[in-house]
């Protein structure tokens, strides 16, 4: 059983949290009774999810580039966190590719402004620093990746993120070794309603049907470790929570969903399009000359299976459905933040079933 108990009336700094992980994150721990200060640049969307999630009032927002150690570090000081979720990133490959430099200075020197505010601090006692699946030297192979595989990412995003992991690990030997809990959590394909990015499958799906188009799909032979937004949350949720409580439980984790929902890009659509109706449909707009994306990626997850008892909660078509139900909600106008709680309740009833 999982329950958010713990995070009642915990001082929680949330780095991202304008984004479309974090505002869901927010929501989930300001209902859980913690002290939310979240640190991040402006929504990077319009729509986006934070300004319809609700959150006004309930937290501490602080608007500020993660590349700003003096502003980072005076944040921290005021909010005096005990548990920082790090998710502050520039999470796009092709606008890495757009802005290599850029995308260094935010996931790199960011994670260790994060880490440097951590290690001043005398409060804080669980980190957990959030990169992605793509951190792995991928082989394109049929097998998961594992922790202990090497760490190689192939483009400036992934390899950003790779650095990421290195400098965590540094810091975790260097100066965290006893004192402060250190996990990092590599997270597969992450969907859901409120996702309003560009370049991403899902948000390019509702755009087309807002507008009554046919859904284009650049790469729909790609194989991708898909799963619901709220199925990493609820990991990273528990890792902090539990090298909060034993500091052996930190380390780190791939956080992925099972064989079944590692699915192509195609058949993500088909899905879509089967749960959305209204005469949905799609088609193959594969680029010439597109840059370098990985065609075939899968996650080894069971690390985290073992030492939590964790497991996927909701497969594809469930996930699918919830992607769905969200949208209908924001399209008909109405109330996000209820639609919100209802799938948080649902999740965790269901994880807990």
């Amino acid at each position: 059983m999982f329950s958010l108990d713990f995070y009642r009336g915990k001082r929680v700094f949330v780095t991202g949290h304008t984004g479309f992980k974090g505002s869901w994150l927010c929501r989930i721990l300001v209902n859980a009774g913690a002290i939310v200060t979240g640190y991040s640049l402006e929504p990077p969307t319009e729509p986006n999810l934070f300004s319809l999630a609700g959150l006004e009032g309930r937290m501490t927002s602080i608007i500020g580039d993660i590349r700003d150690m003096d502003k980072l570090l005076d944040a921290f000081n005021e909010a005096q966190p005990e548990i920082v979720f790090h998710l502050a990133a520039q999470p796009i490959v092709r606008d890495s590719y757009k802005m290599p430099r850029y995308t260094y200075e935010t996931n790199v020197m960011g994670t260790v402004n994060v880490l440097e505010c951590c290690r001043i601090s005398d409060t804080v006692k669980s980190v957990l620093n959030v990169t992605t699946d793509k951190v792995y030297l991928n082989n394109e192979w049929a097998w998961g990746y594992r922790e202990n595989e090497p760490l190689d990412g192939y483009d400036p995003y992934s390899n950003s993120k790779s650095c990421s992991e290195l400098v965590t690990h540094s810091y975790k030997r260097s100066f965290f070794d006893g004192k402060i809990a250190v996990s990092t959590a590599r997270a597969g394909n992450v969907i859901g309603g409120g996702d309003f990015s560009n370049d991403r499958i899902i948000p390019d799906c509702v755009r087309a049907v807002k507008d009554g188009r046919v859904i284009g799909v650049r790469n729909p032979y790609s194989t991708r470790p898909y799963q619901h937004v709220l199925e990493p949350l609820f990991a990273y949720m528990m890792i902090a929570e539990r090298q909060f409580e034993e500091m052996s439980y930190a380390g780190y984790y791939n956080v992925g969903p099972d064989d079944c929902d590692c699915v192509t890009t195609g058949e993500l659509v088909d899905l879509f399009c089967k749960k959305w109706g209204e005469g949905a449909k799609w088609e193959n707009r594969a680029e010439e000359n597109a840059p370098h994306e990985a065609n075939f990626l899968k996650l080894d997850c069971s690390k985290l299976k073992a030492i939590f008892e964790w497991a996927p909660n909701w497969h594809i078509d469930k996930t699918m459905q919830m992607i769905c139900d969200w949208t209908k909600v924001w399209l008909s106008g109405g109330d996000i933040s209820v639609e919100m709680d209802r799938e948080i309740k649902l999740f965790l009833e269901d994880f807990n079933g």
